[in-house]
């Protein structure tokens, strides 16, 4: 279990640490819970939602070829999306999430509760594939925020 938020922006206040990040299928759940936190203005840099594939080639610079070989829902365009945040943040630590929240639009390939969540702080980069077995969108998409969270506070 992660410690509360309120814990980790105290952490990121104290180390003089700054954090952005880019969703897709959490649409902004993220930040909002890291902004619903009195003083995370002096660590969280900006959030991006880029739910659709013209957004992540637009304001990531994902290439179309990785959207159309490997999918958005894919480690490679997760590795990209966190990759390119870095560089336009300039923050310290920088998290991207994409997934298939559902109910629809999962395959056999990529079935509903697939998860990629990237994490990066300077040249470390880690992509972790996550399967939530609840089809339920509010789980999902919760339990993605919840494992950000996890990989934010193994990060610092």
């Amino acid at each position: 279990m992660p410690k509360k938020i309120n814990q980790i922006i105290n952490i990121f206040k104290n180390k003089k640490i700054s954090l952005s990040v880019a969703e897709s299928c959490t649409g902004g759940m993220l930040a909002e819970k890291i902004t619903s936190v009195s003083g995370a203005s002096k660590v969280f840099n900006f959030g991006i939602v880029t739910y659709s594939n013209q957004s992540k080639i637009k304001y990531l610079k994902i290439p179309s070829k990785i959207i159309r070989k490997h999918g958005s829902v894919s480690q490679e365009c997760c590795h990209l999306m966190v990759t390119n945040l870095a560089k336009i943040s300039k923050s310290k630590i920088n998290i991207a999430i994409t997934g298939i929240a559902g109910p629809k639009g999962g395959t056999k390939q990529k079935p509903v509760g697939l998860v990629y969540i990237g994490i990066k702080k300077n040249k470390k980069t880690k992509i972790n594939k996550y399967f939530f077995k609840n089809k339920n969108r509010k789980y999902i998409r919760e339990n993605s925020v919840k494992k950000s969270l996890e990989l934010i506070e193994e990060f610092i």
